[in-house]
């Protein structure tokens, strides 16, 4: 009994070294980019299983005042990554049976006109649909859209750029179409339905639209590069685009958002493995991404599912492992940041 015991004893410092050896690494990994590639602030956060397994911040949310990063309460531009988040509210409609994803999207939102081809909501969620992205700085607006269906007369009058399922043209845009979907489906404005039936059941308690009148307390700066420094970020107003870009939050609360869909406690699992495969055109090429998420695999043979998202002043990445249960996420208040292989090489520090 005294042998096993021993042995347990070993095994246990064994594992415990070997943990703090691998939060090391990925510190290092961290700081080298840092000190190569500046960042003003960046937050990380890891998770497997239930358990956060590292969650760091590096740098400052607001350079002028020295407000330390803290991935649990700064509140950051999380861009594109506000689609998965989108998804997930077209999900919960889905498994409970009042959203069809091959249903023409004006037979839900009758408002919207009528082109030349008739385009599904699969397509639209799976950048198929033919709807533009961005013209020229239309990103950098400045104008308060008083609702989503105010945010749509951007776009809703333009003729599709190719007839739908033909081809993969990104379009944030898009998104904004889906989310007055679900406003329409669920009877209740977007911005109240995703507080209350996605937020709130997710425990996403940092997680807001980025409405410039109201106060959040974590709130962070927002900067572009300048020179071999930084600058603050031009204004923009975000409320053209909650679905497709418009959201804050932490990387806490966005690797709790993966982590909660790889372990099927929001969407039903076979609602989460159709929004992660992905679709294709009609000549069959793949496209890599479903409804919402990418799905890829990585330089090292690794299957994850996740989004990027870039913004005015903000990246972020979401990497989810689904057979080794790891989330990464990642978040950096500059315009532009190069991290998508960063937060690669931190999920292999914890999958090696």
């Amino acid at each position: 009994m005294n042998k096993i015991c021993s042995l347990l004893l070993v095994l246990s410092v064994c594992c415990h070294t070997s943990a703090q050896e691998t939060l090391v690494r990925a510190d290092e990994v961290i700081k080298d980019f840092m000190s190569e590639t500046p960042v003003p602030g960046l937050a990380v956060t890891v998770m497997q299983g239930d358990q956060i397994i590292w969650s760091q911040g590096y740098g400052y949310s607001d350079l002028e005042n020295k407000v330390p990063v803290m991935p649990d309460q700064s509140l950051f531009r999380i861009g594109s990554i506000s689609k998965p988040f989108t998804a997930a509210a077209m999900g919960r409609l889905h498994d409970q049976g009042k959203l069809d994803l091959d249903k023409d999207i004006r037979e839900y939102v009758n408002y919207f006109p009528e082109k030349e081809y008739p385009v599904t909501v699969r397509q639209i969620a799976g950048h198929l649909g033919g709807i533009r992205h961005y013209f020229g700085a239309e990103n950098f607006n400045t104008t308060q859209y008083k609702n989503v269906r105010h945010g749509l007369s951007i776009f809703k009058d333009d003729p599709l750029i190719a007839e739908p399922g033909t081809q993969y043209n990104y379009s944030s845009y898009g998104w904004n179409l889906l989310s007055a979907a679900v406003e329409e489906i669920a009877e209740q404005d977007f911005l109240s339905y995703m507080r209350d039936s996605v937020f709130a059941p997710l425990g996403m308690d940092h997680t807001h639209p980025d409405a410039l009148d109201i106060i959040l307390p974590g709130r962070g700066r927002y900067y572009i590069k300048s020179g071999d420094g930084f600058a603050n970020a031009p204004y923009v107003n975000n409320s053209y685009k909650w679905a497709g870009g418009g959201f804050l939050s932490t990387s806490n609360d966005v690797a709790h958002f993966g982590r909660q869909h790889l372990q099927n406690e929001y969407l039903t699992a076979s609602t989460f493995a159709e929004w992660t495969k992905p679709q294709q055109t009609r000549d069959g090429k793949s496209t890599s991404y479903g409804i919402g998420w990418r799905s890829e695999t990585d330089e090292r043979g690794y299957q994850w599912v996740g989004h990027s998202g870039g913004s005015v002043g903000g990246t972020t990445m979401l990497y989810c492992y689904p057979e080794q249960d790891l989330v990464v996420a990642m978040i950096v208040n500059l315009s532009g940041a190069q991290i998508g292989l960063l937060a690669r090489k931190i999920a292999w520090t914890f999958l090696d």
